[in-house]
């Protein structure tokens, strides 16, 4: 490029205007060439360009000691108002780019050029010789020389007009189509402000985007409260910044570490602690105000307490590899006792109209009011999905497309995994000020016939009961659910689902407690700001799901993705009860949780192999009996889980926080089988992690 502009310079010859052209356009004048004959008034520019340069640049201490020779090239232009501004820079030195732009900033403002008496702008080119010497030269008319056109001039620059586009970063975030990464904790914090009474807001189908919830809870206040005061670079960037944040016209993103770093210890292990190693990177950005982007990588290592273990190499799915991590994914042996589980999860999220919004990605969603979700949970691994979001009036509607995996050895295929698809609706009105009442439907399906995707259920509004009849209901699961929230006063609201897989009105009127009846039910109530202190939630739910809900006669056609459920991560055939509580003060936080269940699970031990119903991976074709069905049927087991959280955000903008918390889990079955039997833990933890989604630990 400099090899250009200066052989440039040296081929052009320069012309002198005519004197017809000078007295219809002249040159920018300094105040000491007011007085000078028009016709002379380009050199004495040229004079005053030079000695301005001459007298006031310094080379830097860098180019002196490697003892450089050559020239710099610059471009620079004076303004229809006078003023001098650079436009491009040749120069082998960012030292002697910076020394250029330090002394054209102090050029003076003069007289601009003018044409038939108008004030235009000019732009020119001048070499500076380096070592700096009293030189005699001539600065060049851009706009006289014809083979640099304004389009190569507008070309040079380019590059720098990019970076000039560079502006203080503000957290767009706060407004724009992203997702608030869906952790139970930090949805507390808006909760209660988006269920005041009178709010039209719609609080069950989960992730929420920013720009909704930014309606009813201001962001850019809690930032600015929470902000901690420092000065230096390493400070900002570990209390209150993005490790990288960049802002332009139409564009922003940050770029931050992931980190899930954890030890602890399990009182019922035979291994000395438990471990989590998680590292990675986390983009976010937008391009316009409609379309955002989102990119998360995970690379971790762990051993987690026992019973954790045991379950997560209860999911195995075929081939060598030992275990599924509930709710991460596929996970490789690493020494002798470990898990080595990459993850990652990524979205693009788009709203070509206000009432509209279009999500494509890998990750989990969530539709419910409470801490379990008995119609689509994110208990499962994260999972191609589709997703449009549709508000209008008291409406939002819900549609979400999702492929998932069944990954046993019984359904394989070519060592290949199965591929199912679930395609899903939901339907959220707000009645009244303080009631709203949803509407869900699903259906699910396999390749079967190579049936691959069925189009018929991309349909966003057609009912999926009527798309299964039609094609066979041998070829889908269906199931049909409702939720309904009242919000007694703005403190108070009682929430509540029901889910039907299979309904028989006979059976329920004959009261014989048939098997047909697959269902389940939640009721819950959150109490914020309780007792009258700020930021403390407590929150009671019951939970209760028949045995055999979710599963099918085709063995494939379970309510499932990965070896976990994508409802409760119970399955089926259970009743379990919540307290929740939640305080906040500015950076601390606590969460205590205490779950009181009861589950009936399968001996499996070669003399009793019937289904009782919680597994929901098994087909119902082996039960024991079709009538006198009951939850908690087949090894009856008293569960309980408690587990106490607290700890620091360290950084607000990405979520970093440093915990510790126990958890104590008593397993009391009645019957004693070898992948069923008594146990009692005491799981002590603590770390440091990015806090981005939900673990469950209560299984």
């Amino acid at each position: 490029m400099k090899q250009f502009i200066v052989l440039l310079i040296l081929l052009v010859q320069y012309n002198s205007y005519s004197q017809n052209a000078l007295f219809s356009e002249k040159p920018p004048v300094f105040p000491n060439c007011e007085s000078v004959a028009v016709d002379s008034l380009q050199r004495c520019f040229d004079k005053n360009v030079f000695d301005n340069i001459y007298q006031n640049f310094k080379v830097p201490e860098r180019v002196t000691n490697e003892s450089f020779k050559g020239e710099v090239v610059v471009l620079f232009e004076v303004d229809s108002t006078g003023l001098f501004r650079v436009i491009y820079i040749d120069a082998l030195y960012n030292e002697l780019k910076e020394e250029v732009k330090r002394v054209f900033s102090e050029f003076p403002k003069i007289q601009p050029a003018t044409y038939n008496g108008k004030n235009i702008f000019k732009q020119y080119s001048i070499p500076v010789k380096i070592p700096l010497v009293n030189q005699s030269i001539k600065t060049q008319d851009l706009a006289k020389e014809k083979e640099v056109s304004q389009l190569e001039i507008a070309a040079k620059k380019e590059f720098e007009d990019v970076d000039n586009d560079l502006k203080a970063f503000e957290n767009k975030a706060f407004k724009s189509q992203l997702n608030i990464q869906f952790t139970h904790s930090d949805y507390a914090r808006f909760d209660r402000q988006m269920n005041l009474i009178g709010t039209n807001s719609h609080t069950a189908s989960k992730p929420f985007v920013y720009e909704e919830v930014s309606k009813y809870f201001d962001f850019e206040a809690e930032q600015i409260q929470l902000k901690k005061e420092t000065e230096t670079w390493a400070g900002k960037k570990l209390w209150n910044e993005h490790l990288v944040q960049l802002q332009g016209k139409d564009y922003w993103f940050t770029v931050d570490p992931i980190l899930d770093l954890q030890v602890g210890k399990d009182t019922d292990a035979d291994f000395s602690s438990t471990y989590n190693n998680t590292r990675g990177f986390l983009v976010q950005g937008g391009l316009g105000n409609k379309l955002n982007f989102y990119a998360s990588v995970f690379e971790s290592q762990g051993r987690f307490a026992d019973y954790v273990n045991r379950y997560a190499e209860s999911l195995k799915a075929f081939g060598p590899d030992p275990a599924i991590i509930p709710g991460r994914g596929i996970a490789k042996r690493f020494k002798t006792n470990s898990y080595d589980y990459p993850v990652a999860e990524a979205y693009l999220s788009f709203a070509p109209a206000k009432f509209i919004n279009i999500q494509f990605g890998h990750g989990k969603n969530f539709i419910g009011d409470g801490y379990r979700s008995l119609l689509l949970s994110d208990v499962a691994s994260p999972h191609p999905f589709l997703k449009l979001n549709t508000k209008f009036w008291k409406i939002k509607y819900t549609n979400t497309w999702m492929w998932l995996k069944d990954v046993r050895p019984e359904v394989e295929e070519d060592k290949a995994f199965l591929t199912k698809y679930i395609a899903n609706h939901y339907l959220s009105w707000n009645v009244s000020k303080k009631l709203n009442i949803g509407l869900f439907e699903s259906v699910l399906w396999t390749n079967s016939n190579d049936r691959g995707f069925d189009v018929n259920y991309l349909n966003p509004i057609i009912f999926y009961r009527a798309i299964e009849f039609e094609t066979g209901q041998g070829a889908g699961n269906a199931l049909l659910g409702a939720s309904a929230k009242y919000k007694w006063n703005d403190n108070i609201n009682i929430y509540s689902q029901f889910i039907l897989d299979e309904f028989s009105l006979g059976d329920v009127k004959a009261g014989e407690k048939s098997w047909k009846n697959k269902f389940g039910y939640q009721l819950g109530v959150k109490y914020y700001n309780a007792f009258k202190v700020d930021n403390l939630l407590l929150q009671f739910e019951y939970n209760r799901v028949r045995p055999y809900t979710y599963s099918h006669n085709t063995i494939v056609l379970n309510y499932a993705h990965n070896n976990q459920s994508m409802a409760h991560l119970w399955g089926a055939n259970f009743s379990e009860a919540i307290i929740i509580g939640r305080y906040r003060y500015k950076r601390w936080f606590a969460d205590a949780k205490l779950i009181f269940g009861t589950r009936g699970l399968d001996f499996n031990n070669g003399t009793d192999d019937f289904s009782y119903g919680a597994d929901i991976y098994r087909d119902y074709n082996d039960r024991p009996f079709d009538t006198g069905v009951e939850v908690g049927q087949g090894i009856k087991t008293k569960t309980f889980n408690g587990n106490l959280q607290a700890g620091y955000l360290l950084n607000p903008a990405t979520n970093l926080k440093v915990f510790a918390d126990i958890t104590v889990r008593n397993f009391n079955p009645e019957a004693t089988t070898v992948t069923t039997f008594k146990n009692n833990t005491v799981w002590f933890n603590f770390g440091i992690r990015t806090d981005l989604f939900n673990w469950y630990f209560d299984n």
